[in-house]
C-alpha cells in the first residue's frame, strides 16, 4: 500500500556531514528519513526555499525535457530498500501512456518539489522506520528517527547520532548567506 507524505525537513547528520530527507506522511505522524548527497540536498534546499535562477539546474532542465517532449510527472513513489539503499520510481504520463522510470529517491523528490508531484511512500518503509513525530517538532534527534531501524541507511550515506532539521525561514536565511560556490556543498 502507497501513503502519501510530504518533505516535513532537510537535516544534517553531524557526525557523518550527511544531509537527511526526512519524509512524513500527510495523514499521520510516521516519517522516513532518507540519506542523500549534498548535490541533491541543495537542490531540495533551494526548491523549500522558492530560490529561481535565471537558467536552469540540473533538475530544472530534466523538467523542461520532459515537458518537451509532451510528459508529466504524475507522482513519485520511494519503493522499497535494498542494502540500505533506497529505490524510487518517477511516474510519467505522455498522452495517456504511463511510464515507469528507476531513479534514486533524492533526485525523485527534487524534481517532485519542482513539478508540485505528488511524493509517496511504499507503507512498509514507513513501518519499518516506525517513528512518529510530534507536530511542530523541527528538530529532530537521530537517535529518536534513526535507531535500530532497518534501512537506517539511505541511497549516499550513513546514519548516525545527531540530526538537525531547519524550520523554513532558518532555510531562507541560512540559503541567503551563501555564495554560489557554496551550492555544491551542504555544510552549514
Amino acid at each position: 500500500m502507497l501513503v502519501e507524505v510530504k518533505v516535513q525537513s532537510l537535516g544534517l547528520d553531524r557526525a557523518s556531514n550527511t544531509p537527511v530527507v526526512i519524509l512524513q506522511e500527510l495523514e499521520g505522524e510516521r516519517v522516513l528519513p532518507i540519506w542523500i548527497g549534498p548535490g541533491e540536498a541543495s537542490a531540495i534546499a533551494m526548491r523549500l526555499a522558492e530560490m529561481n535562477f535565471s537558467r536552469p539546474l540540473t533538475h530544472d532542465l530534466l523538467m523542461a525535457v520532459l515537458k518537451g517532449l509532451g510528459g508529466t510527472l504524475e507522482r513519485v513513489v520511494i519503493s522499497r530498500v535494498s542494502d540500505s539503499t533506497y529505490f524510487a520510481e518517477l511516474v510519467i504520463d505522455r498522452d495517456g501512456d504511463v511510464v515507469t522510470i528507476d531513479a534514486r529517491p533524492s533526485d525523485s523528490i527534487a524534481v517532485a518539489l519542482r513539478s508540485e508531484a505528488r511524493i509517496f511512500a511504499n507503507d512498509a518503509l514507513l513501518e519499518r522506520a516506525s517513528v512518529e513525530i510530534d507536530e511542530g517538532d523541527s528538530v529532530i534527534e537521530a537517535d529518536e528517527v534513526f535507531g535500530d531501524a532497518p534501512g537506517a541507511e539511505g541511497d549516499e550515506g550513513e546514519g548516525s547520532e545527531s540530526t538537525r532539521s531547519m524550520d523554513p525561514e532558518e532555510l531562507k536565511e541560512y540559503l541567503r548567506k551563501m555564495n554560489p560556490e557554496d551550492f555544491g556543498r551542504f555544510s552549514p
